[in-house]
């Protein structure tokens, strides 16, 4: 590391923290040129590959911007996408893959996005899973149907098993 203040190429780490989040690393360093000091922070990279095979950093806005787009009209506040761009990049990072595929972000979005609001879920994986006709749509309301059915089964079943 580079001191900024007289650009000697070596620097030494006087104290490293982990940040409020875990995310990052900040570091305090010192330069043996000139004896200053300096802060650093450190974070891993997580790129995105496009499917044009453009590498680029992988960013929570257009998570949240793509998401948006399925939400429109719906009852999600600005909170809820944030929130929701923090899971899916707190799962992608949890792959501990550095480089990911974008569809595999967008498979990654559905998930919670399923949580937030299901029509939203539809729209958006109506993309992701690349919906061909009226039948694809039918089947994933179908899935969503039959695992409303269960979970309410499952409820009264405990319901049951309480009384």
């Amino acid at each position: 590391m580079h001191c900024p203040f007289c650009r000697h190429a070596d620097s030494r780490v006087v104290d490293s923290r982990t940040s409020d989040d875990g995310a990052s690393i900040r570091r305090r360093r010192q330069c043996p040129a000139c004896t200053r000091r300096f802060t650093t922070l450190e974070t891993a990279s997580l790129s995105v590959v496009k499917r044009s095979g453009v590498t680029e950093p992988f960013s929570r806005e257009k998570v949240v911007n793509g998401v948006r787009k399925a939400c429109q009209g719906r009852p999600v506040t600005e909170d809820d996408l944030a929130l929701l761009a923090q899971r899916v990049e707190e799962s992608v990072r949890a792959t501990g893959i550095a480089e990911l595929d974008a569809y595999e972000i967008g498979l990654t979005i559905l998930g919670p996005l399923r949580e937030l609001d299901e029509v939203a879920y539809l729209r958006f994986a109506s993309v992701y899973q690349a919906f061909d006709s009226l039948e694809d749509f039918e089947a994933a309301i179908n899935l969503l149907r039959a695992e409303h059915e269960q979970a309410a089964a499952d409820e009264s079943s405990v319901d049951r098993s309480t009384d």
